[in-house]
């Protein structure tokens, strides 16, 4: 789950204002003190404005408001109870503009139509913070959260990408019925194109291998016969078709693996070319089982 932290507030120095205004305190410049008070306070602005509009999402039409603020929280002095009240508002206006857009685009991609519930997030979120009145622990819920989270990303993605499911499902069954392919228990499919004799890698063992995987249209994803050399990882350490296939296959075997996509990459989409839900075709060829390090 994607973790959502609070973003650094720039430290803007102000010096004590003679006037308890709301608006712009009129300097009066007597001294060295004055003058390099008023310096510092103006030298302390560079940058801000851009970053109030990029940061902090602030309209500058509303420019008095925020002068307003300023003011009321550089007058507050060390009043600790003003400055949990203004921890409160900073945090409040980050949870609004940054945490929620954030968690909304994560589960529910680019549907504006759609948001997660203010109210009971601002519900677990006050009873975290205080640590009264929760209905479950903060560990419990950081798993619920990872949980459902998965749930409705995936109903999310498959209402835009239902169709490669549809298509991969259909593509798989009638694969299953083509001469000399043959389905492992799970789903994934594979046609031996060369039976090799070598010994069978466990899901720990590292393997080398050279492959070329495409989408069941054909078009070619990654190929490490184009890059010129083999690949070397551990079974465990890929996708889930791989491990499944690798585990039954003979070194110096080449196979064309047929793997569903919940045995593939699922609801989530890998570079440009494998988009949700995509079933994957790979020429596999086992080369080596624990290659010696040379």
């Amino acid at each position: 789950m994607r973790k959502f932290t609070f973003a650094a507030i720039a430290a803007v120095a102000a010096m004590t204002f003679y006037s308890c205004g709301m608006g712009t305190p009129k300097a009066n410049l007597k001294s060295d003190v004055d003058s390099v008070s008023y310096a510092i306070g103006m030298a302390q602005t560079q940058g801000l404005k851009d970053y109030l509009v990029g940061r902090l999402d602030i309209d500058t039409a509303y420019m008095d408001e925020f002068i307003k603020g300023l003011n009321e929280g550089a007058n507050a002095g060390d009043d600790k109870k003003k400055a949990a009240y203004y921890a409160g508002i900073q945090i409040g206006q980050q949870i609004s503009n940054q945490m929620v857009k954030g968690i909304n685009h994560e589960l529910f991609g680019d549907d504006s139509t759609k948001t997660i519930s203010l109210k009971n997030f601002m519900a677990g979120f006050i009873s975290g913070t205080t640590g009264k009145g929760g209905l479950m622990s903060v560990d419990s819920a950081q798993v619920v959260a990872q949980r459902l989270m998965k749930t409705i990303k995936e109903n999310t993605m498959e209402k835009e990408f239902g169709p490669n499911k549809i298509a991969g499902e259909k593509f798989l069954a009638e694969n299953a019925k083509k001469e000399g392919v043959k389905t492992l228990e799970g789903g994934v499919q594979y046609k031996v194109v060369k039976e090799g004799s070598g010994a069978i890698p466990a899901d720990t063992s590292v393997v080398k291998v050279h492959y070329e995987g495409k989408t069941i249209d054909g078009k070619v994803f990654d190929s490490s016969y184009k890059r010129g050399e083999p690949t070397e990882f551990r079974c465990n350490q890929v996708i889930k078709g791989w491990t499944e296939v690798l585990t039954h296959m003979p070194a110096g075997s080449v196979w064309e693996v047929y793997i569903p996509q919940d045995k593939a990459y699922g609801a989530r989409q890998q570079g440009e070319d494998i988009k949700p839900f995509s079933t994957l075709i790979f020429k596999i060829e086992l080369i080596e089982v624990n290659p010696k390090k040379k």
